[in-house]
């Protein structure tokens, strides 16, 4: 169904989509029209896939550093194997990326430290989040998909526009 037009020209209805996706897997819940959901929620089962596929490809890599006092220090570094740093760039060629925002009474001081070394929060959050608890429950139930859920709430005062909201269950 990703391919419904929604009244709009591509351009505009693939920049919606995208858009209606990453707010999806960030905040985990959205609601839209029920056209619109269709759309989102296939487009978003796809990218939870790609990654449920590929987050356990890592390689260990050892890597040189220099300390502070300028002695080279051998030290093991985690990657991102082939088959996850490919995922990786597709999920970040589709979804609009999302910054982390400073809760309610949180200082400056503790929210560089809890988003320090994090470049891509949408990103962390899927294949460090998402992936691994679709994967057990995928290898619990015996079975792949089904990781939204839409619920209909009815029409929308002023156009009769049908609604909905696609969450992440």
């Amino acid at each position: 169904m990703t391919n419904q037009k929604l009244g709009r020209p591509s351009k505009e209805t693939n920049a919606l989509v995208r858009g209606q996706v990453s707010d999806l897997l960030w905040f985990g819940k959205i609601e839209t029209t029920a056209a619109k959901a269709r759309s989102v929620r296939a487009k978003a089962e796809k990218m939870i896939t790609l990654a449920i596929n590929s987050y356990e490809d890592t390689v260990k890599v050892v890597k040189e550093i220099k300390d502070e006092n300028g002695v080279k220090v051998k030290t093991e570094v985690v990657n991102d194997g082939p088959k996850k740093l490919q995922a990786r760039r597709q999920i970040m060629a589709y979804l609009y990326d999302r910054q982390e925002q400073r809760k309610p009474k949180e200082s400056k001081d503790a929210f560089k430290a809890r988003t320090e070394g994090i470049n891509h929060p949408l990103l962390e959050k899927i294949f460090n989040v998402y992936a691994p608890k679709y994967a057990k429950r995928a290898k619990e139930l015996g079975q792949g998909g089904g990781y939204t859920r839409t619920i209909k709430l009815g029409k929308r005062r002023g156009d009769a526009a049908e609604m909905a909201i696609v969450e992440l269950i």
